[in-house]
């Protein structure tokens, strides 16, 4: 059988647990042997990195075009065969048991204030939380999320957090630039904000508009039908709680 450049790339991309770079496809191509049949490797080795990300682009759009249930994407720098949005209740039936734990509210939170703020020490993350984040750094640098980048220059040189790789891979990013500015979120947040106020005066002038139904009050001591009532009862009339008016 002729293999084909576009087979072989689809293989590498299929078997590899992590997205994989045009350079790490041209080193692949550049090293691979097979003792068994050692000329099958031979046309392929000097393939360059150019005719690699056509044909990447070429995977991609025969995914595309042929709707397979999954698709090539360009992610954390690399490229990754994974599958469609609309499989997913049937793949996180089959992979619950396997997925690692969800993160908690507070890791994300930190999380968000890492990747907006790199490099950031553990103080200003604080600082910006309110709480203390200790155990939620060890977690999120046992989950690979993180890692030190560096010692800042203020006193007692503290380190520095950034993001890394598995947390472009985990969350759909090809490079950090792909990250909401922070001055962005503000300003969605101020526009968010906004909207929301003008649809509460828009609820208050249309509850202001609406006409007022008047019914009529009972009385608070319905006589039975045929009764008279007894004008000489100290008890005439509405009884307003007040204690001056009852009978010794």
């Amino acid at each position: 059988m002729t293999l084909e450049l576009k087979q072989i790339i689809e293989a590498l991309l299929f078997s590899a647990e992590r997205p994989l770079s045009p350079k790490e496809i041209r080193a692949i191509f550049a090293e691979a042997t097979d003792e068994e049949n050692p000329g099958v490797p031979e046309p392929f080795r000097n393939v360059r990195e150019a005719q690699i990300v056509a044909t990447l682009d070429e995977l991609k759009a025969e995914c595309e075009l042929q709707r397979r249930s999954y698709q090539l994407v360009e992610i954390a720098g690399g490229w990754r065969l994974v599958t469609r949005a609309e499989y997913a209740p049937w793949l996180k039936k089959l992979l619950d048991e396997a997925r690692p734990h969800r993160l908690s509210p507070p890791s994300l939170e930190t999380l968000a204030i890492i990747a907006l703020r790199q490099p950031i020490a553990r103080a200003d993350i604080a600082a910006i939380r309110g709480v203390e984040v200790d155990g939620v750094v060890k977690t999120l640098l046992e989950r690979d999320l993180i890692t030190i980048v560096g010692k800042s220059e203020a006193p007692g040189r503290p380190m520095l957090y950034g993001t890394t790789q598995k947390f472009l891979e985990h969350f759909g990013l090809r490079d950090i630039d792909d990250m909401p500015k922070a001055a962005e979120l503000r300003l969605q947040a101020a526009a968010l904000k906004t909207a929301e106020e003008k649809a509460n005066v828009a609820a208050s002038v249309t509850d202001a508009q609406a006409p007022v139904v008047e019914t009529a009050t009972p009385h608070p001591n319905p006589l039975p039908q045929g009764a008279r009532e007894d004008v000489s009862s100290p008890y005439r009339g509405e009884d307003k709680g007040e204690g001056d008016n009852l009978p010794a």
